[in-house]
């Protein structure tokens, strides 16, 4: 039971709310009860499960990474994309979900953000569930 997720990305940070996306795999694959990991293969991106009901948390998210690891510090990697992969380090490239009566098991306010740091770029999500 894998899948990869293809999306494109609108901007050079760009959090894009992927739940239903996973509930639509988890539904298609027609897994009761398990777990379902997800996970981003870019270095310059992340994932992670926050508040999806108040769109303010995730621009207060991005706003506080930038004064963090801001884009023009004097890095020393050539590219030029050395916060992107910093922020991509402190966000994560996995979560790791409870599947519940077919249903991913998640507070009231959360959902699973795909995390864009050097974009725009077209992405791949990867999600393998392990039924039990």
């Amino acid at each position: 039971m894998f899948k990869k997720i293809s999306i494109q990305t609108s901007g050079q940070a760009d959090f894009v709310n992927i739940t239903k996306e996973i509930e639509k795999f988890i539904a298609a694959e027609k897994i009761s009860n398990g777990i379902i990991s997800v996970f981003v293969p870019h270095t310059t991106a992340g994932i992670t499960l926050n508040e999806q009901a108040d769109p303010d948390v995730v621009a207060d998210i991005q706003s506080e990474l930038e004064k963090m690891v801001p884009r023009n510090a004097n890095f020393l990697h050539s590219e030029g994309n050395s916060s992107a992969h910093i922020k991509a380090s402190i966000i994560g490239s996995s979560v790791q979900i409870i599947i519940e009566k077919g249903k991913p098991l998640l507070g009231t306010w959360q959902g699973v953000f795909f995390c864009e740091f050097d974009g725009p770029r077209h992405r791949e999500i990867w999600m393998k569930a392990i039924s039990c």
